[in-house]
């Protein structure tokens, strides 16, 4: 998931910026990975989800927890059978993490890319440094890798679903651009828009 800088939500509320952070991750858990499309099961699927740690704690934390355990119970996932338990939604380190550790890793190199840090030089040196020579060969592999399952994938955008909804499931990698439905673009935050 990732999101546009230049893509402004507009007409938000305090409490919407206040409890940002939840509402986003609500959202991206409710819809990127297609739970509601999980292939019926003759038992509950338990659902498991681990967060990198939160921005608060105590209330926005256990009414968040609320929320997403609340999914279950939803028409749109209801025949999916899942099962959302409050403790089975975790906060983690994601340093302490293997599987987390390769993820942040995957994230920063679609990030560098996306923010074009792959064109930065140190200051007073005409040659781009190791490590971002480096990073770029790592995006380059990552996206050589996305590409041999979606041949036309442009970073920027988000992954089609040309088999419909269910896709959001069956599909084997998800690139979500998150833009809230009420967004205005301002070109001053993009890319180009900074360079002028």
């Amino acid at each position: 998931m990732f999101s546009q800088n230049a893509r402004q939500a507009q007409g938000l509320t305090a409490e919407d910026i206040e409890h940002g952070y939840y509402k986003l991750y609500y959202q991206f858990i409710k819809h990127a990975f297609g739970l509601a499309y999980l292939p019926p099961q003759p038992e509950r699927t338990r659902l498991r989800l681990y967060f990198d740690q939160f921005p608060d704690t105590g209330e926005k934390v256990e009414r968040f927890k609320g929320f997403i355990a609340g999914l279950q119970r939803s028409r749109e996932f209801k025949p999916a059978r899942l099962r959302i338990e409050r403790e089975d939604i975790a906060e983690v380190r994601s340093h302490e993490h293997v599987i987390l550790q390769c993820l942040d890793i995957v994230l920063g190199a679609m990030s560098f890319r996306l923010n074009d840090m792959h064109r930065e030089k140190p200051p007073g040196e005409s040659k781009r440094g190791k490590r971002t020579i480096a990073k770029e060969r790592l995006y380059k592999l990552i996206v050589q890798e996305i590409r041999a399952l979606y041949p036309n994938f442009n970073i920027g955008v988000s992954t089609g679903t040309n088999g419909g909804p269910k896709d959001y499931w069956a599909g084997c990698y998800r690139h979500w651009c998150f833009e809230a439905r009420n967004s205005e673009y301002q070109p001053h935050l993009s890319k180009r828009g900074q360079n002028k």
